[in-house]
């Protein structure tokens, strides 16, 4: 089975290029073991001095919940998009938690829906399991480890020793992880009955993709969880994860009933299925999820762009 496991350690990870690197790794451990009131505090602020700073991602925000959560006020939208910065930072902190510390989780989890995973497995044609880009996502994953096992398609890191270290530290959560341009490790994973953990609910164009509603918006969706499905007759299923309590922490994992009559013979049909499912896991901790991403980039030829910024 082609798929990615940690890559071996390079002698050249010792020489002089690679020390800055380094001294972040010893910087980012000792985050992961302060204790979470600490990343509280401290992740609440760096998520609004990011608000502050970094422009692109705050306007990139603040259209994308505008277009998608038009019944609120705009201060009402302001301090949520300021929220999603909160959340993104905490989710820093909770990845470098389960990379390092992960067991401090242990018992602030619960989790509903595994009954519909565990009936899927039965088939023993695999599961493919739609995760989306929330910001608990490293958390989620290890969490849900504790629970299942399951393969994970990633994107790989272009510097060599960022592969190997973010690779090590998920190694704890996942049982193996796969390229995201790997499509035959990925069919081999579900023929051999294993869960596979995709993430279909950014903008990947729409090369290989339809537009399809996503909170009421016509946004690129790929294609590609149809496509697998056909292949091999997966399961398909979504899992959910989110703090439900800042101060005393406890995370919900949520794993949602098969999708059934999945895949039609309509691509834009089953775009806008899978989309309103990710729409509906979303509105539960809505700014829990990756908002400073832009989801609607990619429009028809001749379309304005919704983050087309007005000349000064």
């Amino acid at each position: 089975m082609s798929v990615s496991s940690t890559p071996p350690f390079q002698a050249k990870f010792l020489m002089p290029q690679f020390w800055a690197i380094w001294l972040g790794v010893l910087l980012l451990w000792s985050l992961a073991h302060l204790p979470w009131r600490a990343q509280l505090c401290i992740g609440k602020w760096l998520g609004e001095v990011f608000w502050r700073l970094a422009k692109k991602r705050r306007l990139d925000t603040q259209k994308n919940l505008s277009l998608c959560f038009p019944e609120l006020s705009e201060a009402e939208r302001t301090e949520m998009s300021i929220d999603v910065f909160r959340n993104g930072m905490l989710g820093f902190f909770e990845s470098l938690s389960s990379w390092y510390t992960p067991h401090r989780f242990n018992d602030k989890v619960s989790i509903s829906g595994l009954e519909h995973l565990v009936e899927a497995q039965k088939r023993g044609q695999g599961v493919l399991l739609l995760g989306g880009h929330y910001t608990t996502l490293d958390l989620g994953g290890y969490l849900s480890s504790l629970f299942f096992s399951a393969y994970v398609v990633y994107r790989p890191q272009n510097n060599p020793l960022f592969e190997w270290l973010i690779t090590r530290a998920r190694a704890n959560m996942f049982e193996q992880q796969i390229d995201h341009d790997d499509m035959r490790g990925l069919i081999s994973a579900l023929k051999s009955g294993k869960i596979v953990w995709y993430s279909p609910d950014q903008d990947y164009g729409l090369k290989q993709g339809v537009m399809a509603p996503f909170f009421g918006i016509q946004a690129a969706t790929v294609t590609a969880p149809r496509r697998i499905v056909k292949i091999n007759n997966s399961a398909v299923l979504a899992f959910h994860s989110y703090r439900s309590n800042d101060q005393e922490p406890h995370y919900q994992l949520t794993i949602t009933p098969e999708l059934l009559n999945y895949p039609s013979d309509d691509p834009v049909l089953d775009a806008t299925r899978v989309n309103a499912l990710f729409e509906e896991l979303i509105r539960v901790a809505p700014t829990q999820w990756m908002w400073f991403h832009r989801r609607f980039k990619s429009q028809p030829k001749g379309t304005p762009s919704y983050y087309a910024q007005p000349k000064p």
